[in-house]
Formats: C-alpha cells, sequence, structure tokens
C-alpha cells in the first residue's frame, strides 16, 4: 500500500495504522531533530498532494478487515494539514468504520487558516506541535517555509482551542542547547496557559534526527522542566509498550522494514513489534537492505536504528 504504514506500535498512541496523505518529505518546516529527515519541500500551499480515490481504496480495503487498531493516524513523512482532502478521508473513515479513533499529528503552522481547522473536526484527538516562542529559536530550530512564524503558530492554536471539542495534546520537543533556558520555557509555558490543551507532552530524541548534532534530553531536565510548566498538566512522552503486538499485511519482511524506516527510524526491536516478527527475522531481512544500499545503521542512545537511504 503507498498511503498506508504499519501498524506501528506507538509510544503514545499504542497499536496505530498511520495515513500518509503528503509525498516525502513535504512540510511546513524543517526541523532540526525530525525523524523523517530533513525536509526537501519546504511549503505552506495547501493541495491534494497524493490521489484522493487511492488512499480511500487503501483504507476500504484495509479496514474492511477489521484490525485491531487503537488509533487511525493521519502523520508519515510529511505535515499532514498540507492536503486538501485530510478532511474528506477523515469523514470517510468516520462514516464508514466509526469504531476506530482517529488522530493527527501536525506541526501547528497552517491552524490560522479557518479552512484547515474545519477540516479536523471530526477527528478525536490532536496532537500540535510548540517547540519555540522567541523568534530566533523558533527560525533556528524549526527552520520554517516563508510566512510561518512563532507568534502565527500561538494564534492558529488558540483559534483551533475555542471551535475544537475534542482532545488537544500539545507537544513541546525539548532540544538542549535551544529551547530548555529558563527565559524560553517561561515563553512557552504563558503561550501554553492561553492556548489550554488538555494535556502538554515533553518529548525529547528517540530516533535519528536530521542533524547529527541534536542531542537528547536526559530524563532528569525534563522532569525539571515538568516542574516549571506547571500548573499545566504535563506528561513525559515514554518509549513504546513491548508487549503490544501488531502484524504484517505484507509478505515481504525486508520490504515491510524498508517501508517502516523510510517514515521513522527504527531498532530490530522496534521492527520486531511492528511487523510481528522475531528479532532473528529482522535482523536477517535487514541485512538485504544494508547490502544493497537502501538502509544504514545509524547509532543512537537507546541503540543501533536501520534508516532508509
Amino acid at each position: 500500500m503507498k498511503h498506508l504504514f504499519g501498524p506501528v506500535n506507538s509510544r503514545r498512541l499504542g497499536i496505530s495504522l498511520g495515513v500518509d496523505l503528503v509525498p516525502h518529505k513535504v512540510c511546513s518546516l524543517n526541523c532540526v531533530y525530525c525523524e523523517c529527515g530533513a525536509t526537501t519541500v519546504l511549503t505552506t500551499e495547501v493541495k491534494e498532494y497524493v490521489p484522493h480515490d487511492e488512499v480511500i481504496s487503501e483504507l476500504d480495503e484495509l479496514l474492511s478487515g477489521k484490525p485491531e487498531l487503537d488509533v487511525i493516524t493521519f502523520s508519515g513523512s510529511g505535515e499532514p494539514t498540507l492536503s486538501s482532502r485530510i478532511g474528506d478521508v477523515i469523514d470517510f473513515i468516520k462514516d464508514n468504520y466509526p469504531m476506530y479513533k482517529i488522530a493527527v499529528l501536525t506541526n501547528s503552522t497552517l491552524f490560522e487558516d479557518g479552512d484547515v481547522r474545519a477540516r479536523l473536526m471530526r477527528a478525536d484527538m490532536i496532537f500540535p506541535s510548540l517547540d519555540a516562542v522567541s523568534d530566533d529559536i523558533f527560525d533556528l530550530t524549526m527552520r520554517p517555509a516563508e510566512g510561518v512564524t512563532s507568534q502565527g503558530v500561538i494564534r492558529g492554536l488558540q483559534k483551533f482551542r475555542s471551535e475544537y471539542r475534542g482532545k488537544i495534546f500539545l507537544e513541546v520537543f525539548i532540544v538542549p542547547g535551544h529551547n530548555d533556558s529558563d527565559d524560553e520555557l517561561n515563553k512557552i509555558r504563558e503561550a501554553c496557559l492561553s492556548i489550554n490543551p488538555d494535556e502538554i507532552h515533553l518529548n525529547r530524541l528517540d530516533r535519528p534526527g536530521a542533524e547529527e548534532w541534536v542531542e537528547t534530553a536526559n530524563r532528569d531536565s525534563l522532569e525539571k522542566i515538568k516542574i516549571f510548566l506547571s500548573p499545566l498538566n504535563v506528561k513525559l512522552i515514554g518509549s513504546a509498550d513491548p508487549d503490544k503486538n501488531t502484524s504484517s499485511r505484507r509478505g515481504d519482511i525486508a520490504e515491510g522494514i524498508l517501508e517502516t524506516i523510510k517514515r521513522r527510524p527504527s531498532t530490530a526491536a522496534d521492527l520486531s513489534v511492528t511487523l510481528g516478527v522475531r528479532i532473528v527475522e529482522v535482523v536477517k531481512a535487514a541485512e538485504i537492505l544494508l547490502e544493497d544500499g537502501r538502509a544504514e545503521i545509524v547509532k543512537q542512545e537507546r541503540g543501533d536504528f536501520y534508516r532508509a537511504l
């Protein structure tokens, strides 16, 4: 399938079927920490990037089998709200497969546009981002498309909160040495209070980022930031539950691995859970990708990650 991926074992969402509505890597930001790699098309143009009919056909084929999923997640290898058809896809799922919850992971850059906000109203939960408030830190860390500003992101999130009745889990991704000073954290805290999300999710680098110099925030610093952001409801993002099982519809393990790591670098243990196969089978299949030059190994604090080339 071209536009669906997984199910993957998400740290926050459990067993998640991904829906990818933009090609790799079309985004309105070029974040230094992005696990999908550097942005290749930096844009704020909203349009139909992939054929809507193809997405609907793939969803219908897969969901008609009633797979066990915790959520269907709009994310993937770019910014999902750049798709002008995201609302139509959400409507299709809600109208035909209402038993599944829908989540949207977004960088929040387009929320000043009322049409964009309207397309997300039937989603069950939104995971927007706000990683910096100061212009210099926002520009350095997020590397936005022309016209995108931190204040515009905040205004859009405030408008969305006033209209949306689902859950909003606002992510703050900590990049040590960039957005973790007391001054910047205080600005983030004030912005979060004005947005009033249901929860704040403090996140840190877990997989190889777009820039090799990005460090992983340690647990102690996140705990201190959590206290700093009180009285907001703050949670620290942990690792995926290794006891959760997922299954793969793909007969070729190597291709299943490649499809997964194109969107999110993964360890052998991650891939074992995602694809529902033993770790030894993952390692053996991954060797094919390494030998063919279609993947590489990147060493990270949590282990060795396979990443697509």
